[in-house]
């Protein structure tokens, strides 16, 4: 028997589905637009070609993200941060607080031993504190978006980036370019900033011993590294951060069938 979750994202949309051990077997990530229905068809097909499964051995299906109501073959929802949450528990057990920063917001939330969220803050809805901000900088930058989190770790001496709002942020940004700065130490002074509002979130819901660090933001290696020197501590990050809320959607969809099936018998 097979599961999957899906997750349709502001800025990607991900399935993953994965076997009755919780294993991964398939998983996919497309761009997100405005067809939401011929996105999840085409990113569930490609996930489930993957190992030759047919949709007839997807036992259930939960959505979850965005756009989580948009897919019409579902059989139940979550939101991203019931399925980062209990993502985050099975992945790293210790788990206490889960810091999730994607493409248009940021969420801090606190765990139960169960991965169940009890208390959440979230970003307000400027783009400086989300990794959108990360994409506009690097069209400013004039660099790919795979190298911003390789370059920061480069850099000697970081540019503050003081703004809070995302439109002063980028002529902040210019102003850098204009004066001469190293890419790095710009690029540095981003992923300072973003982890600053970060650890705020966290601070507001209680910072606890064992952090995991997901979304599309994660798998930079310059912005983990800002978030574990402002916390003075290391920090999980799972191998594939950006399809961590879509592998909680998925494990939740095989124990929410196994329930339902203990429940007819």
């Amino acid at each position: 028997m097979y599961f999957a979750g899906i997750d349709v994202g502001s800025g990607r949309t991900k399935v993953v589905v994965c076997n009755e051990k919780g294993d991964v077997t398939g998983r996919a990530m497309r761009k997100t637009h405005a067809n939401f229905k011929k996105l999840v068809e085409e990113t569930f097909e490609e996930a489930i070609a993957q190992n030759g499964i047919k949709r007839d051995d997807i036992k259930y299906i939960i959505s979850t993200g965005l756009g989580r109501y948009s897919v019409p073959f579902r059989d139940f929802q979550v939101t991203e941060l019931t399925a980062g949450g209990f993502a985050a528990k099975n992945l790293f057990p210790e788990t206490k607080c889960v810091l999730d920063i994607g493409a248009q917001s940021t969420r801090a939330y606190k765990v139960d031993e169960k991965g169940i969220v009890r208390h959440f803050k979230v970003n307000d809805k400027c783009a400086a504190g989300s990794g959108s901000f990360i994409v506009k900088a690097a069209k400013y930058l004039e660099i790919k978006l795979e190298n911003v989190g390789r370059l920061s770790l480069y850099s000697q001496d970081p540019v503050p980036i003081s703004s809070i709002c995302a439109v002063l942020a980028e002529s902040e940004i210019i102003n850098h370019i204009t004066e001469g700065k190293k890419v790095e130490d710009i690029i540095r002074g981003i992923h300072d900033s973003l982890s600053d509002r970060a650890i705020a979130l966290l601070k507001s819901v209680g910072i606890e011993e064992e952090i995991t660090f997901i979304g599309g933001v994660a798998v930079q290696d310059g912005m983990v590294a800002s978030l574990q020197e402002k916390l003075g501590k290391k920090i999980n990050v799972p191998d594939d951060p950006e399809f961590t809320v879509a592998y909680g959607a998925a494990l939740l969809a095989k124990r929410r069938f196994l329930k339902l099936s203990e429940a007819k018998v």
